[in-house]
This record gives C-alpha cells, structure tokens and sequence, in this order.
C-alpha cells in the first residue's frame, strides 16, 4: 500500500511538472506575441534569465490559482453565476499581475487588459494539458473530479450500497424526435442505451407518455417533482380572486405553485430525501439547488447559495474561460443562422433579434455547463436522488423549430452531456441509475399572427365589437430559458406589462397565450362565465372564434350541460359526452383528449373561454398564438408525446397494453423506481451494464 502511494505521489509530481513546462512555454509564446506582455527588461537579452523569469512566474500563478482561487470563489458563492462568470475574467487577470508583481526579477509587467487575456490563455492551456495527463490514469481522473466538485460532505450517503438515481430532463424533446436523432446517429450515447447498433446491448428501456392538457413545463415539472399539478391550466392564466396573471416561469408565481402543490399532496416532493434540484422551475423539496427558479425571490443563504451548481464549475478558471468563449461563439452562430434564414426567406420564420442570441446563448451554454457540473458534484456526493432541467433544445427549437439543422445541432450536444454524466457516475462512491425523460415534445407550425394577420387577442376583441388595432401586439414567449436565466442572475423580473387587474375596472376581456391554447378571461365577472353569460354580454364572440379556421375547439362552462365543446359550424358537445371513440371537435388530437379536457375543466381557474389552435394531424402542425414556430401548451401533434428512458433493471414504467397519463403519474412511476433502488443490486449506468453483459 506504501508502494502505491509513492508510485501515486511521483505519478502526480510528474503531472504538476508537465503541466508547469507547458505553462512556461505558454508564457513565453504569449510574450512574444502580446507587445504589452514582458517578461524582462528591454535592455536584458539572456534568454536564459528569460526562460527563467517565465518559469518562476508560471509557477507562481500556477500556485496562486491552486490557493488562492478556490478561497475566492468560496466568498463570491452568493453572487449570481452570470456576474460571477464575468468577475472570473477580473480575478484571473488579478492573479496573474500578482505573479508578475512577485517575480524576483522585478521587470515582469503587463497592462491589465492584456493580462486578463494571458490568465485565460494560460488558465485554459493548464486546465487541458492536466486533464489529458489525468484521464490516462483512472485514479487520478476520479481525484481530478473530485477536486472540481469540492463534494466531500460530512457524512456519506444514507445507503451508499445502493443505488442512487440522476433523472436528466431533456426539456422540450418529444419522443419521436428522440427516436429520430437515435435513427440518424445524432445521440450515439441514447443509441447505445437503447442497443442501436452491431454490437449494443440494450440496457434502457424507452416508453412514451401523454401530457395533460396543459403540455408545458411548469404543469409538467411541477406534476413529477410535486405530485399534483392541480389547477394548473395553461402557461399563464388570470386568476379573479386575486385579479393576477400567473405565469409559471415568474419565481413568484412558480414558489406559489410549489407552495399550493405541497399542501395539497401533503409531500415536500420527489427530491425530499438527500435529493439536488438543477436547473429547475420547482425544488422537488431538494436540500441542494442551483438555478431553481422557485426560490429566486428568497433572500439569498445558506439555504439556497447553488454552493454545489457554483463552486463545483468556478473553482477551476479554465472552465469560466471555455464557457463565456463558448457563450460569445453561440451568439454569433446564432446571429448567422437568423441572418441565413431571413436571406433564404424560410417559412415559417419568427424574430430572432433583440436580446434572443444572448438567452439563447445563456440556455446552450451557461445553464447547461452550470448544470451539469452540479450534476457531477452530486454524484460524486453520493447523492440518492438528482433531478435536472437541460432547457437548450427547448429555446432553439421555438424559434429555429423541432426539426431544424439548429436543434439538431443542440442534441448532439446535449447527448454528449449524457455521455459525461454516465462517465462521471463510474467514479461515484455508489452506483447510480441514469433515467432521462422530457416534460413535452413541441409541434411545429407557423404563428396564428403570421397566417392570419391578427393575434389572438385581436380576434376576441373583434368578437366583443371592441375596436381592434392596426398592428397585433406579440406575446411574449414562454421559453424556460427565460427563467433560467432570471433565476441565475436572483432578478424575479416580471413580464410586461402589470399583472394586476383591478376587479370591476371595465368589461374588456383579457387574452392570454401559452403555446397554441389562448384563454380568454372578463375581469369584472367575479365567477367563470356561462356561455349563455357571454353570448348575452357578447352575442358574436363565441361564434367567431368557434368558426375561425385557425381555431382548432373551445371550451366553455354551460348552465345546463357543465363542460361545453365548441366547434365549427355550430358545433356543440356536452364534455362527457366525448369519448375518443366519439371524440366531436377534438376528432384528430389524439387518444385521451376528452379526458384531458374534462381533467382542466374541473380546475378552479380554468379562464372563461379555453381556445385551442387548429391542429393539421397530416403533419402534426399547430397554430402558435405566440410567437414560436416550435410550440407546446397545448393539444395536437408532437407536443403532448413526451419520453421515459430508464435503465432495464427498473420495474416497467407501465404494463403492456397500458398508458402513461399526465405528469401526476409520471411522479408515482419515478417514486416507485426510488423504492426500488433501497437494497437493490445490480448494474445500473449503461457502460457497467455493457460490460457486465
């Protein structure tokens, strides 16, 4: 055993010496290069004081990044990870000028930009030289991981023999998107799971489910991680008891959600035991948290620093460095696409200017980074339950859409994430279980303001007699994005407008948009309207929608039938009348749509007026009523066809010949797969299955 620490500490010591020769050559390359950047005197021409004066001070800097930057990102935890990605630039060019400062040659200098820009190059070189020397060596690859993770917790896991579970939400991606990226080699790691291939041997299992109604992530996350997603209508709906707009991406509206979900189940959620929560619009009652939009508006502590999300990915400069290059080279690929795509006249097509390349940006870059660095950290904790929120196809196929060359680009991306979970797992002090899942899919389709020249607010204001404006007011997008970012940077900006309407202010309806379902609410009526309220308010408002070709149905509450359907051509249904067998307007959008409608119907804010879009079933297309050409929210087409793929070794998420059905039972599916990871054996990530095999 002595034997091998030696051999471990000269193994080590050769590393470190490795890395500081390149680190020295580095130093006198950027030297020559950067004419504000000396290592000497201009009157000293030894080439040996030279090479010595960069040596001392790549090891100098080299010294000061292992001392003293881990102690500064500890202080600077509570600061935003976006100010802290910038501060990172700020602080490395710091160490740098104080390694030049206390270099015995005394005629090191360089100017503060310029030093800046030799920490990140010296930075990244040393980070990558150490990780190619490391990964050769299984040992220290785990040593270097841990390191990065800082995870070493007081005590170790409440069962460390068995399993723990990473669930990987892959946000937006419907299962036959999946499948098609499987199909064409964009995911070989879900490929090999899956045992795609020669010489793969499946160890996954893939199983698709239905949404609710409401085919969105803060219905469908707070459904899994909480239970109920109860009263959960749309995106965004107005509530009359307290004349506000809910939108499930504003933090304060997301705690509320949380709050109203864990009273009514009971259960502080999925992740209550030693559980993480990672990017997320809901806690799932973790203990460890980072980017979860649910506790944005807390004061900042202890409590919920994302110490795990931060300190695990900023304690190494190198990786602050790769991501904001990273972050800049997405926005202009960005920039270029939207270009190419308005020179090339593509259709459909919506705005991708204004701040979008930078959301855009923060969702394919920053947020996955962030999240899975934590990712790793918990497994290397030991952590028996982790959830994260992967929202990057999400963002790009809104406005790119689902099956663009953009969103396909994200996939490969996001498998190779994946692929390093499942690497990292291997060096975790338990086995784990990779499950990875999607909250909904997204169904394609131009915008219902593109088609037909008007919003959906327009048009109820047409139907009301109101006078309707020249140019349509867009809605704002609903992208998870959004919230990621509004939770990084601990700012609840609301959207818009004010979200409080005063009760009785005047007879105007409000209009709302989440995906391709509208809601249509009065505020000065206290109760959910009848329709024979409205028809006598508004006599023409429900016949035009109802008859607008862009309108797929309406729901409505009637005094003698209680859920009413509307159709076109005057069509109307009793709501318990409809089976899908006898399925009225909702014929072509798809099995259980009646019962997804009742299930919203019963809902204590359901808006006086639902409007779901028209759906094409030839070609699974929608009619957004925001601006997305990717959307989900509501019924038809892709976007209500989400996945489960988990590991074999894990009970069947459902029977043959039987459906998984709304988010509430993909929560019970996921509990069970925890109890049956107490005292369960076996292989559990994809490679130890492989092999096992």
């Amino acid at each position: 055993m002595r034997e091998g620490r030696w051999r471990r500490a000269v193994s080590q010591i050769g590393r470190s010496v490795a890395v500081w020769a390149v680190s020295t050559v580095t130093m006198l390359v950027l030297a020559g290069l950067l004419p504000d950047f000396q290592l000497q005197s201009a009157d000293d021409d030894s080439t040996t004081q030279l090479a010595v004066t960069a040596g001392i001070g790549a090891g100098v800097f080299g010294l000061l990044s292992a001392l003293v930057w881990p102690l500064l990102v500890r202080l600077l935890l509570l600061v935003p990870a976006l100010v802290l990605g910038l501060l990172v630039f700020f602080l490395n060019g710091s160490l740098l000028l104080l390694a030049l400062r206390l270099n015995p040659s005394g005629d090191s200098e360089a100017a503060p930009e310029t030093a800046v820009i030799v920490a990140a190059v010296m930075s990244a070189v040393a980070s990558a030289t150490g990780a190619a020397l490391a990964v050769r060596d299984d040992d220290a690859y785990r040593r270097r991981l841990y390191r990065l993770a800082d995870r070493r917790r007081r005590r170790g896991p409440p069962c460390p023999t068995c399993p723990g579970t990473v669930f990987i939400q892959l946000d937006g991606v419907g299962h036959d998107v999946l499948l098609d990226a499987v199909a064409t080699g964009l995911m070989p790691t879900v490929a090999r799971w899956l045992g795609k291939g020669t010489t793969s041997v499946p160890t996954h299992r893939l199983t698709p489910w239905r949404t609710d109604w409401s085919s969105q992530t803060g219905a469908s996350q707070l459904g899994i991680l909480h239970g109920s997603n109860h009263d959960v209508p749309a995106f965004r709906w107005y509530e009359k008891d307290t004349g506000e707009v809910m939108v499930s991406n504003r933090p304060t509206s997301a705690a509320d959600l949380q709050r109203r979900a864990v009273e009514r189940t009971g259960d502080d959620g999925l992740l209550a035991v030693d559980g993480a929560s990672r990017g997320n619009l809901f806690s799932g009652g973790a203990g460890e948290q980072a980017l979860v939009l649910s506790i944005a508006t807390r004061r900042r502590s202890r409590e919920n620093r994302s110490r795990a999300g931060y300190f695990a990915y900023f304690s190494d400069p190198a990786n602050a460095v790769r991501t904001a290059l990273s972050f800049v080279a997405e926005v202009g690929r960005e920039m270029g696409q939207s270009t190419r795509a308005r020179l090339r006249r593509q259709r459909p097509r919506v705005g991708r200017g204004g701040l979008y390349p930078f959301v855009r940006a923060f969702a394919t870059v920053v947020e996955r980074d962030v999240v899975v660095a934590a990712v790793m950290g918990d497994l290397l904790a030991g952590r028996t339950a982790v959830y994260a929120d992967l929202v990057a196809y999400d963002e790009v196929a809104h406005h790119s859409g689902p099956h663009s060359r953009d969103a396909e680009k994200v996939l490969e991306r996001l498998d190779r994430s994946l692929e390093l979970i499942e690497n990292v797992a291997e060096h975790a002090p338990r086995r784990y279980r990779i499950v990875v899942l999607s909250d909904h899919g997204q169904s394609p389709g131009e915008t219902f303001r593109a088609r037909y020249g008007l919003t959906l607010g327009d048009l109820v204001r047409a139907g009301c007699g109101l006078p309707v404006p020249r140019k349509a007011e867009r809605t704002r997008s609903g992208a998870e994005a959004r919230a990621a970012v509004r939770a990084a940077l601990r700012r609840p900006v609301e959207e818009g407008r004010a979200h409080q309407y005063p009760s009785g202010r005047d007879s105007e309806p409000i209009a709302l948009a989440s995906g391709n379902l509208g809601l249509v609410s009065f505020p000065d009526v206290p109760h959910r309207m009848t329709k024979e309220e409205i028809d006598a308010r508004h006599p023409a408002l429900l016949t035009t929608l109802a008859n607008h070709p862009g309108v797929g149905f309406l729901l409505v509450r009637s005094e003698e039938h209680g859920g009413l359907v509307l159709g076109a051509r005057g069509a109307e249904i009793p709501l318990h009348e409809l089976t899908d067998d006898h399925p009225g307007p909702l014929d072509g959008f798809g099995p259980g749509a009646a019962d997804a409608v009742r299930r919203t119907h019963s809902f204590p804010h359901t808006a006086d007026i639902m409007v779901n879009s028209f759906h094409d079933p030839a070609d699974g297309e929608v009619l957004a009523f925001e601006e997305q050409i990717g959307s989900h929210g509501g019924l038809g087409g892709a976007q209500a066809r989400p996945f489960l793929l988990a590991p074999l070794v894990l009970s069947a998420a459902v029977v043959d010949g039987e459906h998984l059905v709304g988010a509430e039972q993909v929560h019970h599916v996921l509990r069970r797969w925890l109890e049956e990871s107490d005292g369960a054996e076996g292989p559990i990530t994809a490679r130890e299955e492989r092999r096992a095999a």
